[in-house]
């Protein structure tokens, strides 16, 4: 996964965001004129939609990653196989020379 600038993917910083709105709207809501009993039912619902919203947030950064990962163990076994094929081709290459020069050939002719 791309990380920006400053070193934090955007999945830490849509939570961070979330996360912020959630403490703001908190604060706004306990230094509103109102009732006690409503300033709880306003919290609670708030926070519902907080929870509901970060769960959203954190299935998608789950499935980003979980994609990354599944395209990163797909170039893993992909440059495994063309090393283990350049090795394989170089071992070849090596046995060839060898034999050449136990016969008395010169690599050059």
């Amino acid at each position: 996964m791309r990380q920006e600038e400053g070193g934090y993917g955007a999945g830490p910083m849509i939570f961070s965001f979330f996360l912020g709105g959630l403490i703001g709207a908190s604060v706004a809501l306990l230094f509103a004129p109102k009732s006690g009993k409503e300033t709880r039912e306003k919290i609670k619902e708030f926070a519902g939609e907080a929870k509901g919203k970060a769960e959203e947030v954190i299935e998608q950064v789950k499935g980003r990653v979980t994609s990354v990962v599944e395209k990163g163990k797909e170039a893993f076994e992909e440059r495994k196989s063309i090393l283990a094929t350049a090795i394989d081709a170089g071992k070849e290459a090596y046995e060839k020379e060898k034999e050449k020069l136990a016969k008395g050939h010169p690599s050059g002719s």
